[in-house]
């Protein structure tokens, strides 16, 4: 894989399609729909998907893709494949709440190598150069064809006397609140989407627990940029390594965090 050639389409295709959900988010209605499973999906994600898709399909037409609003191609069976949430927190979009992105991410061997989080709402954009380290490119206004300033980030150096913990904001519940409770926490936010691995790869929290339902299109990005800036992401059971290309796409809970942080079980 060409790394700078891959990064240059993947994160102009997120900026493609963030400009394309921002269109529909600013328009006065959009159409709500319901998915098999009941999670809500809107015109932004279908519209987002099409465009992402055709373009990764033209760039990379040997490459497996996966996506989440294409059902047919949940059934593959691969290790090295590009991967796309369209849109991220489709719940924060449709309650206009701002903590929503647009997810692609390469993964080669079952690890995710390269990826791009883009936030068009908060005017944030993450993700990995050709080497595989991880920035934050200056916004709020992105050029198309070519990267503008960016800062590399790196994971925080965690106190374990007081950690700062960042939890989902749509799917928070008991089992992860008492998780946390184990933890010395100074201080702990809410983000939607993947914004939160995000968060950690800047230093803005040490720890991020998900003891959730997630696929691995909701994770294979930001958890590329979390490598990309240093930090690690395991199995909740059994604090193993994080892989993807498994059955059905489906992801066990997990934790996300700065290496230095003491996880407990």
């Amino acid at each position: 894989m060409d790394f700078e050639h891959l990064m240059q389409v993947m994160r102009r295709l997120a900026l493609e399609a963030g400009d394309r959900i921002m269109e529909i988010y600013n328009s006065p209605d959009f159409e709500v729909k319901s998915k098999s499973d009941n999670s809500p999906v809107t015109e932004a994600d279908e519209a987002a998907d099409a465009l992402i898709s055709a373009g990764l399909r033209e760039a990379f037409p040997d490459v497996a893709l996966v996506t989440e609003e294409q059902a047919a191609s949940h059934n593959q069976d691969v290790s090295t494949f590009l991967i796309v949430d369209p849109l991220d927190g489709t719940k924060e979009f449709v309650q206009r709440r701002g903590d929503f992105t647009v997810n692609i991410a390469y993964v080669e061997d079952g690890k995710p190598v390269r990826g791009v989080v883009y936030a068009p709402a908060k005017g944030r954009l993450f993700y990995t150069l050709a080497d595989g380290r991880a920035v934050e490119e200056e916004g709020p206004n992105f050029p198309k064809q070519a990267m503008g300033p960016h800062k590399p980030i790196t994971v925080s150096m965690p106190d374990n006397r007081g950690l700062m913990v960042v939890a989902s904001k749509s799917h928070r519940d008991q089992a992860t609140d008492d998780y946390i409770g184990k933890y010395a926490v100074k201080d702990m936010r809410s983000a939607g989407s993947s914004l939160k691995f995000c968060l950690v790869a800047t230093g803005e929290a040490d720890l991020y627990p998900r003891l959730g339902r997630t696929m691995e299109w909701d994770t294979a990005a930001g958890d590329a940029v979390l490598r990309g800036a240093g930090g690690e992401m395991v199995r909740f059971d059994d604090h193993t390594p994080f892989t993807y290309g498994k059955s059905g796409f489906e992801n066990p809970f997990f934790i996300a965090y700065a290496p230095g942080v003491l996880l407990v079980k």
